[in-house]
């Protein structure tokens, strides 16, 4: 869901890869749809690979996303980005209880509830289909055994000595043994 999405320093937003050169990747605005390059010099971070600090763990954003998205019912944040620090601070709170309060500053806060609205906005958070697809990827992960009717295990089960008597009966001996 969150692999090809993109942030970059120094641009506002949150941006698609769309392709790849030798000296940049090209990427698109979700916002103006607008393609710009981007060089290898600039800080480009996948969404994919951001966690937020709790005191226990680092929680990777999808799941801070998901749980944003439970909470305000499937819909856009209840408060703004350019809400008060002290709000912001507090809606967090409700969201992650245990986040970092040390590592985790508001700058990010508001970063996530920013690109929470930029890619409900656009259709890209469907925790619904995600579940989906990992219930049909552990479905078709784990192995199914072969049953066979018991008809024809059956009929497999008397065969067997027949073949056996019939290779016994044609084999011959190899030339330069003897038999005693």
């Amino acid at each position: 869901m969150l692999k090809d999405i993109l942030s970059i320093s120094g641009h506002s937003g949150l941006f698609k890869l769309v392709a790849q050169s030798s000296r940049s990747i090209i990427v698109e605005s979700l916002e103006t749809h607008q393609r710009i390059p981007v060089y290898f010099t600039s800080k480009v971070s996948a969404l994919e690979d951001i966690a937020i600090y709790t005191e226990d763990e680092e929680l990777p954003l999808a799941q801070v996303f998901e749980k944003i998205y439970k909470m305000e019912n499937k819909g856009q944040t209840s408060i703004s980005a350019k809400s008060t620090n002290e709000d912001i601070k507090d809606y967090f709170e409700d969201i992650l209880p245990d986040y970092d309060k040390s590592r985790v500053y508001v700058s990010d806060m508001k970063k996530v509830l920013s690109w929470y609205n930029i890619l409900l906005a656009q259709n890209i958070l469907n925790f619904e289909e995600e579940k989906k697809e990992k219930k049909e990827k552990k479905a078709e992960e784990t192995p199914k055994a072969e049953v066979k009717p018991a008809k024809e295990a059956k009929e497999v089960k008397e065969e067997a000595p027949k073949k056996a008597a019939k290779t016994a009966k044609t084999t011959k001996p190899k030339a330069g043994k003897k038999d005693e």
